[in-house]
């Protein structure tokens, strides 16, 4: 898996001087700076402390089996922002690289917010997913020939477990998959947009 992050934090110093505290016992293995400045923090093949309690399609133990990014951006709390071209002309080959070298699928590049929807926020509905998809990165927001399956809440809530979400807090796990598929409205309620969207991720695609 690669899990993208914002750090959060008032500035990139700061976030890199709490990811090489030993105090702080949270660590990642890539930072990327808003300038593009790239760090190496933590060699691939060890466990970086990134995730905190997280699930992603079975996987309990996400720490064990990702590689952490985090994205310098001061977030919801210190006053969230784009992400600039700067920072994401690194981001972007730095997970075509990661995930080629180590075969991971486009379903299992996530941000933090989907692994644990109900304690985190980040990248948030501004990072630019789509800028990944179309080059074939991660999933992209599904946006035609949508058709609404009409679920019961209960069954969208199955239906997005069976995709990878956590959904033990199940109005946080939907604005979760809103923030990542429709981020332009992330308000929690399970409309026909939100099914449909989630049926087409679901489906098999033609190869």
């Amino acid at each position: 898996m690669i899990v993208l992050h914002y750090t959060g934090m008032t500035s990139g110093e700061a976030a890199l001087d709490r990811l090489t505290s030993p105090e702080a016992k949270v660590s990642c293995h890539y930072l990327v700076d808003e300038d593009g400045t790239l760090y190496r923090l933590v060699d691939e093949e060890k466990r970086a402390w990134h995730a905190g309690k997280s699930r992603w399609r079975g996987i309990t133990d996400v720490n064990s089996a990702s590689i952490g990014i985090e994205i310098v951006n001061p977030g919801h709390e210190f006053g969230y922002r784009e992400f600039p071209d700067e920072q994401m002309a690194t981001v972007i080959p730095l997970v075509a690289d990661i995930k080629a070298r180590h075969g991971v699928g486009r379903g299992n590049v996530v941000g933090h917010s989907d692994i644990a929807p109900a304690r985190k926020e980040d990248p948030g509905e501004l990072f630019p997913w789509w800028e990944l998809a179309k080059r074939r990165l991660t999933l992209p927001s599904p946006s035609r020939d949508l058709v609404d399956p009409y679920w019961t809440d209960a069954g969208f809530l199955l239906a997005l477990e069976r995709f990878g979400y956590d959904v033990s807090d199940e109005q946080k796990a939907v604005i979760a998959f809103q923030r990542r598929f429709r981020p332009d409205m992330i308000d929690g309620i399970i409309d026909g947009e939100c099914r449909a969207k989630l049926l087409s991720l679901l489906l098999p695609r033609p190869q």
